[in-house]
């Protein structure tokens, strides 16, 4: 069926939601018109909301993120993608994985990060931690070098782990540093290089405002002990886990605090996130509950992940159960900036400044994800689904009730549907409708 315009229904949902991306846009000020803001954005690696006191945990230590919540804004419904190349390919270029992921460990050449994006509008750039986007020696001869360098993606400096080699990540690890590989003795702890490094870029910053993304190596399995372990022979991954989660946490409030020391507290926008999932191998108790970490999974313990930002101006601690999807980051780091948007890139982020400032919100009604992380080797199949705060609906038709089943064993029948399922069927399923049909950037074999 046609409507007016000569388009099917499927080409107008199309057409629809990108005017719909776009209408979630803030209005971005020029630089002339405000002064512009610095950026910290942390992501830590394979953590869930389950690990952070400031989300209901009392087995873990995170005292600096929680007093980052506590005078500022969490957030309870953030999703990611279930596995770290999709999150971060997403993530950086506010695009959702069915336009641009094109294999793991890869970041198409061709894709504006935000990074560029805030390069070209003047700030200075760093990024430190896991890169993993390149293509590093050990992975196939279709992967290895297909992806993006560092410094091809917009960013000024680095100190980075897995970027054209592999290495270490935490004791004598093998880093790559503003384009060259350097191999750290044995009692050198990766992550506090990694630290360093951005604290360093902070404190050089000058006048220019400055984006600093710091993904970092923590959490990330193996579990070896940090440097704060008590006994440094345990090989007692639960406790070490637990003492990496501590150590993370150290390592952010390191980071805060030299922010503080700067004197740019009021004048820069710090943001935590994780990238996905808990690893499957750790059990965390959240009040009551048990909960096995899901990360490669499309479940809320999969997908559902900590974040937390600072605030502009006086808006007090907040609690807010507004979806935010990764590609939203893309937007509001532009929003922070006073950047332009690209006017020739389809963006499926929908910007949440208004929350940081206290501002009109415009927040979403649902989220769209499309996940198939290894498609080279042909790994997995590929999953799609669009959701809401409640209900889940895969493209296979599944719908779920996560409130009522987070881990997804129970499908809501269509022959038991009520009013409100039926409706939140037609709600979701135009979602996925508005969305290509097929990948458009990976080469299926």
């Amino acid at each position: 069926m046609k409507n007016m315009a000569g388009l099917s229904r499927r080409e107008f949902l199309k057409s629809a939601s990108i005017i719909t991306a776009s209408t979630c846009l803030p209005r971005f000020a020029s630089a002339a018109e405000s002064k512009r803001k610095n950026i910290v954005l942390i992501m830590a690696d394979d953590i869930g909301f389950e690990c952070f006191g400031c989300y209901g945990s009392e087995m873990y230590d995170t005292p600096n993120i929680d007093r980052l919540a506590a005078n500022g804004i969490r957030f309870t419904h953030c999703y990611s993608q279930p596995l770290c190349t999709p999150s971060r390919v997403k993530l950086m270029t506010g695009k959702s994985n069915i336009r641009n992921y094109v294999g793991f460990s890869l970041l198409d050449g061709s894709q504006e990060t935000f990074a560029h994006l805030l390069k070209s509008a003047g700030y200075k750039t760093c990024v430190a931690g896991k890169w993993q986007l390149y293509g590093a020696e050990h992975y196939s001869e279709e992967t290895r070098g297909k992806g993006t360098l560092p410094e091809d993606a917009g960013f000024d400096t680095h100190c980075l782990w897995q970027v054209d080699k592999l290495g270490g990540r935490y004791w004598g690890p093998l880093l790559h540093i503003d384009g060259a590989n350097r191999q750290f003795p044995k009692d050198v702890y990766g992550p506090d290089v990694c630290c360093d490094h951005i604290c360093d870029f902070i404190k050089n910053a000058g006048e220019k405002p400055f984006f600093a993304y710091y993904p970092m190596i923590l959490v990330h399995n193996p579990f070896p002990v940090t440097p704060d372990s008590e006994n440094p022979e345990s090989s007692d991954k639960q406790k070490n886990f637990a003492d990496m989660v501590t150590y993370m946490d150290k390592l952010v409030g390191r980071i805060i605090n030299t922010v503080k020391d700067e004197g740019l507290e009021k004048d820069t926008v710090v943001m935590f996130v994780g990238d996905n999932g808990t690893n499957r191998s750790i059990e965390s108790k959240l009040g009551s509950q048990t909960i096995r970490g899901g990360k490669g999974k499309t479940t809320d313990y999969g997908t559902r992940v900590p974040f937390i930002s600072s605030t502009l101006g006086e808006t007090g601690s907040q609690v807010c159960d507004d979806l935010v999807d990764f590609s939203d980051f893309f937007p509001t780091v532009a929003g922070l900036a006073g950047a332009s948007m690209p006017s020739d890139v389809k963006i499926d982020g929908c910007s949440f400044l208004p929350r940081l400032t206290g501002g009109k919100a415009n927040p979403r009604e649902a989220i769209f994800m499309y996940y198939y992380p290894w498609p080279i080797k042909g790994w997995k199949p590929e999953t799609r689904f669009a959701r809401d705060k409640r209900f889940k609906l895969y493209g296979d038709g599944r719908l779920y009730d996560v409130e009522k089943d987070v881990l997804e064993k129970h499908p809501v029948l269509e022959s038991s549907d009520t009013e409100e399922t039926r409706a939140v069927r037609l709600k979701l399923q135009k979602v996925m409708d508005s969305m290509p049909d097929e990948p458009e950037m990976i080469r299926k074999k």
